[in-house]
C-alpha cells in the first residue's frame, strides 16, 4: 500500500521551495527581503514536517532532516540580515541608473535607496544549504513509501521540485508590488519549471502502482471514481494554466504580472491537487 504521509509531503515542500529560493536568488535581481520571506515561510513548514513525523510515524533520518532544514534556515537567515545593508548586485545597479536619469532629465538630485559598499553582499549558494539537507530526509520519506523503492524516492524528489517551484512563482508573483521595475525574467524562470517537471510529475504517478488502477477501477477511491476523474482535471489544469501564464507574461503591460499571480494562485489549488488527490487515492490501494 501507498502511505499518504504528511511529514514527507511537508518536508518536500520545503526542500522544493528553497531550492527554487536559489534559483531566483543566483540571478541576484530580487531584492534581499524576498530571501526573508522564502526562508521564513519554508522554515515554518519544514518545523511542521519534524513535529508531525515525531508524532506520527517517525522516520529518524526524515526527522533528523527537517530538523536540519530549520537549522539551516535560521542560520543563512541570520547571514541575509546581517548583510541587508549590502542589497544586490542588479538591483543596485538598477536603482542607481534610474536615478542618474531622473537627474539627468529634469536636473533634480532625487534621494534614491542608499547602499553600504563596505558590507560585504550576501552569497546566494547559501541558499543551496538547507535544500541539500531536505533532499536527504525526502529521500529516505520516499523510500518508506510504499510500493517500489525507487518509485517512492522518485515520486517523493520530483513533487518536491513540482510544489516548490508553483508555490515560489506565485510568492515572487507578489514580490513586484514590493520591488517595482523588477525584471519579469525570474518570475518567466519559475513558471517554465513549473513546465518541465510537470510531465514527470504526472508519469510518475500513472506508473503502477499508480493513478492507472484508479482510473480503470482496480482501486476504489469510495466516489465511484469520481475522485481519479477529479485528478486528471487538476493535471490538465495545472499545465494549461503554466501556458497561460507564460502568455500572460508576453504583455508589457505592468498588470499581466499581477494577472499571471492570480493565474498562479489557481495553479498551486490544482497542482496540489494534483500531487495530495494522487496520494490519497492510491494510500486505498
Amino acid at each position: 500500500m501507498i502511505s499518504l504521509d504528511i511529514a514527507t509531503f511537508l518536508l518536500q515542500w520545503a526542500t522544493g521551495g528553497l531550492a527554487f529560493l536559489w534559483v531566483t536568488t543566483r540571478r541576484r535581481e530580487v531584492s534581499i527581503g524576498y530571501g526573508w520571506l522564502l526562508r521564513g515561510t519554508y522554515g515554518v513548514i519544514a518545523a511542521l514536517a519534524l513535529v508531525v513525523g515525531l508524532r506520527y510515524g517517525t522516520v529518524p533520518l526524515r526527522e533528523l532532516a527537517s530538523a536540519g532544514v530549520v537549522v539551516a534556515t535560521v542560520a543563512v537567515g541570520w547571514v541575509s540580515w546581517a548583510r541587508r545593508g549590502a542589497g544586490v548586485t542588479r538591483q543596485r545597479e538598477r536603482v542607481q541608473a534610474r536615478s542618474a536619469r531622473v537627474t539627468q532629465m529634469t536636473g533634480i538630485d532625487r534621494a534614491e535607496m542608499t547602499f553600504d559598499s563596505s558590507v560585504p553582499e550576501f552569497p546566494p549558494r547559501l541558499d543551496l544549504i538547507a535544500p541539500a539537507i531536505g533532499l536527504i530526509g525526502v529521500v529516505a520519506g520516499g523510500a518508506v513509501s510504499g510500493g517500489p523503492v525507487w518509485l517512492g524516492i522518485a515520486r517523493a524528489v520530483v513533487g518536491a521540485a513540482f510544489l516548490g517551484a508553483v508555490s515560489d512563482a506565485m510568492l515572487l508573483g507578489h514580490w513586484y508590488l514590493t520591488q517595482p521595475g523588477l525584471p519579469r525574467a525570474p518570475l518567466q524562470e519559475l513558471v517554465n519549471w513549473v513546465g518541465w517537471t510537470w510531465p514527470f510529475q504526472v508519469a510518475l504517478l500513472l506508473v503502477p502502482p499508480g493513478m492507472i488502477s484508479a482510473l480503470n477501477g482496480s482501486i476504489d477511491d469510495g466516489y465511484n471514481g469520481m475522485l481519479g476523474w477529479f485528478w486528471v482535471a487538476c493535471a490538465l489544469t495545472t499545465i494549461v494554466l503554466v501556458v497561460v501564464t507564460k502568455l500572460a507574461l508576453r504583455e508589457k503591460y505592468y498588470s499581466a504580472v499581477m494577472a499571471a499571480t492570480g493565474l498562479l494562485y489557481l495553479a498551486i489549488l490544482t497542482a496540489f491537487g494534483t500531487d495530495l488527490v494522487a496520494r490519497a487515492i492510491l494510500s486505498l490501494g
